[in-house]
């Protein structure tokens, strides 16, 4: 079945593929996560966090579980940026309250230990619970797949682990453009392979994750996230011309008219500091727009959580919209506040 007859039965495809939605389609980042008891007992069966991304029937009933709960519009695949580090061959841990570990490449010379290519096998876990959430899933929910863009996952092998600014890329970049190129180089181009493998596993579409995007200044922004993306973006429709992706460089919505224009992205997600004004006319004209509620509105709940909703849908309702967080839901999200985010979404008609 080719993506576009897919689309035909799917609200989030239609609005990817051009054609606005009434009632805007509605999913969330990290949908699939902590603030389900669902989830945590599951991830408490699997052991680490790598055994729950790579045992197909874990990372596929994971998936799963907040499409039973609240009928989204779109199920995400459960995995992680990192699988890419991790079958280059690459040590990637994950400490319980600390996050990813990886070995540091730091240094021009240790940059030059990294290989060229992916051992994919590694990642034949991913695919098949693709395969599986596709099987389980009704026809009109999308299945996204995704991966880290390469500056934010070169940010995590540079450093060994996340850093509040992630200073140590920043300056590598800077101060070895060459050695830092090599590493965005690598993950262009196994990225392509990756994503071009979900779509072919199940996936409607794909989302591309540039979490650190927003700590680079405009000519670091334009050379190591809308440069990678764009290959990546031409690199997957290369082999699937009608391939579907959002892309998400987080925090960097002043830039997001160029990078939108240079990539040809379907859609861009914005997170919420977005001035509604600017991406209506830039961004909104070009692409659709994915976001961009504030997670914390969502904890707060409330009249509060009935504004901001409001909000999201006054501002960017009349055009092509799906309707999501500007981040990933927080872990103490109450379960009731995200169905009052669905129903009064779901009440809109635009």
């Amino acid at each position: 079945m080719s993506q576009d007859s897919r689309a035909s039965s799917k609200p989030l495809l239609d609005v990817l593929a051009g054609k606005r939605q009434p009632v805007p389609p509605i999913w969330m980042m990290r949908q699939a996560g902590r603030y389900l008891p669902e989830y945590r007992e599951l991830r408490a069966k699997a052991g680490s966090f790598l055994d729950l991304c790579f045992t197909p029937d874990y990372a596929a009933e994971v998936t799963l579980q907040p499409i039973r709960r609240f009928n989204f519009d779109a199920a995400i695949i459960f995995s992680d940026i990192l699988v890419i580090p991790y079958a280059l061959g690459r040590s990637v841990r994950f400490e319980a309250g600390e996050g990813p570990r990886l070995d540091p490449l730091d240094t021009p010379e240790k940059v030059k230990t990294l290989a060229a290519h992916a051992d994919f096998t590694k990642l034949e876990p991913v695919y098949e619970a693709l395969r599986r959430v596709r099987r389980e899933l009704d026809d009109r929910i999308a299945l996204i797949g995704f991966c880290g863009a390469p500056w934010t996952v070169a940010t995590y092998m540079v450093a060994g682990q996340g850093t509040p600014d992630q200073a140590p890329a920043r300056m590598m970049a800077y101060r070895h453009p060459q050695a830092f190129a090599a590493i965005v180089d690598v993950l262009v181009e196994n990225s392509i392979h990756y994503l071009v493998s979900q779509l072919k596993a199940g996936a409607d579409c794909l989302q591309l994750f540039d979490t650190w995007a927003g700590v680079l200044p405009p000519r670091e922004f334009e050379r190591w996230s809308i440069e990678p993306a764009r290959q990546i973006v031409e690199g997957v429709r290369k082999e699937m011309p009608d391939a579907k992706i959002i892309g998400f460089p987080r925090g960097a919505a002043g830039m997001l008219p160029a990078y939108v224009e240079a990539t040809g992205v379907n859609a861009v997600s914005i997170d919420w500091t977005a001035e509604p004004a600017m991406i209506r006319e830039r961004v909104q004209s070009r692409a659709a727009v994915q976001g961009n509620l504030d997670p914390l509105a969502l904890i707060a709940g409330g009249d509060a959580l009935d504004r901001a909703i409001d909000d999201v849908l006054a501002n960017y309702g009349k055009g092509r919209l799906i309707f999501n967080l500007g981040h990933g839901i927080q872990p103490e999200t109450p379960i009731a506040h995200v169905e009052q985010m669905v129903q009064r979404v779901r009440a809109f008609r635009g």
